[in-house]
């Protein structure tokens, strides 16, 4: 199975809150039913299985049956599906482009959780961190030495020269969506530049790996050697997740992974790219008292884009970003 590893000091993620607990059993098997040729196929297509995905689900129980992990059928969304993660998407990436516009140097992260707040509701959405397991905000706004989960705060006041990743999600209909970006607030340093361009490039390089029947580790390896071979590291303990009929899915998304291994990708499936790349070492911690926000051991920069990702028959597509 896949797992996160742990590492002393880290808060134990838990599949809820997107990260995997590596005690939890189970993950990426594949789980069905044996359908008769001719009954309705699972994916509710109400077509016969035999017309639908029977020659899908043996392909898929083959490349098993070699030892590769594969994915579950509750991680292949159906065309109707499909269409309404879509529509979530829409409202994510507004979102993200109205912070674009508004964000500056000398307004608070409190201003921008309220700005994330009024637009997605405004749209008809539902900012899905909002309450989420406790979290007490509609949106993470994490700040240079910030990996993730930074709480929007008052008293957290942009300055010129500070790089920031915005993580938007957003509920519409009951499917949800998820990407961030970065912005480096007015004139920042060439340091803090690069690294948020190499990690821009890192999910770029990704995603050119995201291919039907390919594995998630050939997207893996990419974002990794090219982090590295940038002088950069790439947290180990924290990757991206399934996602749309919840807000964190089946699979752990690893970027300290290998070509050929890892899940089986095939179309259907929607999972998210977002390596958090470290100036610095690897090494995290969690804060003991909010106990929400990650920020790197050394007090280095991190930067992360986040990408959501259908594969499609043929490829893949960016469905919010």
């Amino acid at each position: 199975m896949m797992v996160a590893k742990a590492v002393a000091g880290t808060k134990k993620f838990t599949r809820k809150n997107g990260f995997f607990d590596q005690n939890v059993p189970g993950q990426g098997k594949m789980a069905q039913m044996k359908l008769g040729r001719n009954d309705k196929c699972w994916c509710g297509s109400g077509k016969k299985y035999k017309q639908c995905h029977q020659a899908f689900d043996t392909k898929i129980m083959r490349i098993a049956e070699e030892g590769h992990i594969v994915p579950a059928r509750e991680m292949i969304k159906n065309p109707d599906q499909i269409a309404g993660i879509r529509q979530s998407a829409k409202i994510n990436i507004a979102v993200l482009d109205y912070v674009a516009e508004h964000i500056h140097a000398g307004m608070s992260t409190e201003e921008i959780d309220k700005m994330v707040y009024e637009k997605t509701t405004a749209m008809g959405g539902i900012p899905a961190p909002l309450h989420y397991e406790g979290y007490p905000k509609s949106v993470c706004t994490s700040v240079n030495e910030q990996v993730c989960h930074g709480i929007p705060a008052e008293d957290v006041i942009l300055q010129e020269g500070d790089i920031i990743n915005v993580d938007a999600s957003t509920i519409l209909n009951g499917y949800f969506s998820d990407s961030s970006r970065m912005f480096c607030v007015g004139e920042v340093s060439p340091e803090k530049k690069r690294l948020v361009d190499v990690a821009k490039e890192c999910v770029e390089l990704g995603f050119k790996e995201v291919k039907p029947w390919g594995y998630l580790g050939d997207m893996g390896q990419a974002v990794h050697d090219h982090a590295y071979a940038s002088g950069y590291t790439v947290v180990r303990e924290i990757g991206g997740h399934g996602v749309g009929l919840e807000f964190h899915e089946d699979p752990w998304v690893s970027y300290n992974s290998r070509q050929g291994e890892e899940m089986l990708m095939v179309p259907g499936m929607i999972f998210t790219i977002e390596p958090m790349v470290n100036m610095g070492g690897v090494e995290i911690y969690v804060d003991e008292v909010n106990d929400w926000t990650v920020y790197t051991e050394d007090g280095m920069p991190s930067a992360q884009w986040e990408i959501m990702v259908l594969v499609t028959e043929d490829g893949a597509e960016i469905l919010s970003y």
